[in-house]
């Protein structure tokens, strides 16, 4: 005779949580907006993108997102030592944050969000779906970093390209 054990059904793990209870990414913000001011090499965001932004928003919630670059993998295996620093997401906040605070001085509503990713073109146009914006505001590298875009192709027609032609994408240097 053979008795069936019954074992209580173990509960469901969270589902952003992972095996130790450490969140493993955070849900993507779904606010609708305007207009998106994206910073997607992690510079400041300049006051002219601002000034564009509430003039394409008319009144209308405006998102900023800036994206801390992840350096790619070691061997095809992710690394820690590639990934920002605390330091480095500490500063991209505070460029957030100020950004917001400029555009909640002129009455505007405003949301903001620090993404880090391998790939910012992705990560801007996913956000920018997300978000149901009509204008994409692109902060374009500064004159003494042009190498970068001539490395890493115009930002700007990229994010155009992923987000099709019902999206305007203009770019701003500082």
């Amino acid at each position: 005779m053979t008795s069936a054990l019954s074992t209580p059904a173990a509960a469901p793990a969270h589902p952003l949580r992972g095996r130790f209870g450490r969140k493993k990414f955070d849900k993507q913000p779904t606010q609708a907006a305007a207009v998106l001011i994206a910073a997607p090499f992690g510079d400041p965001v300049p006051s002219s993108a601002v000034k564009l932004a509430l003039g394409l928003s008319d009144g209308e919630p405006v998102a900023v997102v800036t994206v801390a670059r992840i350096y790619g993998s070691a061997l095809g295996l992710p690394n820690p030592g590639l990934m920002p620093t605390r330091k480095e997401m500490t500063e991209q906040k505070n460029q957030v944050e100020k950004a917001l605070r400029a555009i909640e001085r002129n009455g505007t509503g405003a949301w903001g969000q620090v993404a880090a990713s391998r790939k910012p073109v992705k990560t801007v146009a996913e956000v920018a779906r997300a978000r149901g914006v009509r204008h994409v505001v692109v902060v374009r590298v500064p004159q003494t970093k042009r190498w970068r875009e001539v490395v890493e192709g115009d930002i700007v027609k990229d994010i155009a390209r992923k987000l099709g032609p019902s999206v305007q994408v203009e770019g701003v240097a500082p």
